[in-house]
């Protein structure tokens, strides 16, 4: 039983999060953080945590569907993706990286943590 519980424990530690926040406009937003804490999807702002949650969930679903990931580059020529809703609608971006083959890294990681990540709400209700 106590081996069981810690392998849930090691198990949950190597999992990616999204963390909601409340914007200072007082709109909600999400964060999907990799297993190294570091940022690699951000979303938009949400009038209301529910839609908020519903782009969680829609993250979750889409990033598995490689046609999904709209790969931009930023005026300063810096590569960056968009995860795009069923509808065409951005549900995430990431951020601006140094080459092609970090960006395509950044991608691999939100398919890889997106699917089973929990939801940490850090919003005070």
């Amino acid at each position: 039983m106590y081996i069981c519980s810690l392998i849930h424990l090691i198990k949950q530690e190597n999992m990616g999060k999204f963390e909601i926040t409340t914007r200072k406009n007082g709109e909600f937003q999400f964060n999907l953080k990799a297993t190294n804490g570091q940022v690699i999807l951000t979303s938009q702002g949400y009038k209301s945590k529910d839609s908020c949650l519903n782009g969680v969930e829609s993250v979750k679903k889409n990033s598995q569907d490689q046609k999904r990931f709209e790969v931009k580059q930023a005026s300063n020529g810096k590569p960056y993706f968009n995860l795009m809703a069923t509808n065409g609608q951005v549900i995430g971006s990431s951020q601006m990286y140094a080459s092609e083959v970090t960006m395509q890294n950044g991608i691999a990681s939100v398919m890889k943590n997106a699917p089973d990540a929990k939801v940490v709400d850090l919003t005070v209700e």
